[in-house]
């Protein structure tokens, strides 16, 4: 079984991934990680890269990450076509993944964006995790050392919660942690009771 978990940034599923790792036999696959490190390995997104956005796209064999957030993050059509670059090589990295870990309880699948970008398909439960908008948007000034207007930038290219909320399956409130962790627990149980 592959559970998704999705959130806005800032929701804070980093931390809920961590918790539900606690709880036992369980694959995760963190989609940004990820595809952070397929474009640094894969030569078909290296080359496609290099093509789209010029040599400065790497630097010494690794992404300019800088380079490139400043051209996709102003430019909807560029985020487009960069995804539409690296997407499919994830996917089937991912897919791979899937195989060669049927042996767990369940995967966790966690993706940012996993609606917006159609992953959903690839899950059999999908878990969104919120958190009221001004604690996302500090969470993320401290986190990434950023401004608000930036963080507000980038929720721009996500959907709102409440979207994501009718399309899942279980909801995670994270701003307690002892409550996030139980209800964490809640549905670690129901997850594998499915699998008895």
């Amino acid at each position: 079984m592959v559970v998704g978990i999705t959130g806005g940034i800032g929701s804070g599923k980093s931390t809920v991934l961590k918790l539900f790792k606690e709880l036992g036999n369980i694959a995760t696959y963190i989609a940004d990680k990820e595809a952070k490190d397929l474009m640094n390995t894969s030569k078909v997104i290296q080359e496609r890269l290099v093509l789209e956005f010029g040599e400065e796209v790497y630097l010494n064999n690794k992404l300019n990450r800088p380079f490139l957030a400043n051209i996709v993050f102003k430019n909807k059509e560029k985020l487009a076509v960069l995804n539409e670059i690296v997407h499919p090589v994830v996917y089937n990295h991912l897919e791979n993944f899937i195989k060669n870990n049927i042996d767990k309880d369940y995967i966790l699948y966690e993706n940012a964006i996993l609606f917006e970008n159609g992953s959903d398909v690839f899950c059999d439960k999908i878990i969104t995790v919120t958190a009221p908008e001004a604690v996302k948007i500090n969470r993320v000034i401290s986190r990434d050392k950023t401004s608000e207007k930036e963080v507000r930038n980038r929720m721009k290219n996500q959907w709102k919660d409440s979207k994501k909320i009718l399309q899942s399956n279980y909801i995670i409130c994270n701003v307690s942690l002892e409550e996030t962790k139980e209800k964490v627990l809640k549905i670690h149980n129901k997850l594998t009771q499915n699998l008895l």
